[in-house]
């Protein structure tokens, strides 16, 4: 999969996991912040709903809680981080 496979199916898996009201996948785009107001506002509830989708979907484990903020900042860094840590198998 690559990366812009990955930031569709990546939208796909937030939308049926999170409660975003009146959010289609044509809305966020892959430079969409995720948790800042004027992008999705997700908050530290959707954190660990995002952890928990990346080791189920793509077999991927957070284990910097540190770098979290930093891989969750878009859609883009989150594929960027999926790819780093799961090769071509996401």
């Amino acid at each position: 999969m690559d990366k812009t496979e990955l930031i569709e199916d990546l939208k796909k898996h937030i939308l049926a996991s999170l409660p975003l009201e009146d959010v289609t996948e044509d809305d966020i785009l892959a430079d969409t912040p995720l948790f800042e107001e004027d992008g999705l506002g997700l908050d530290s509830l959707d954190a660990v709903e995002l952890v928990v989708l990346l080791e189920k979907q793509y077999g991927v484990i957070l284990r910097d809680a540190d770098a979290a903020r930093a891989i969750f900042k878009t859609l883009n860094t989150l594929a960027d981080f999926i790819l780093s840590q799961s090769g071509d198998h996401a």
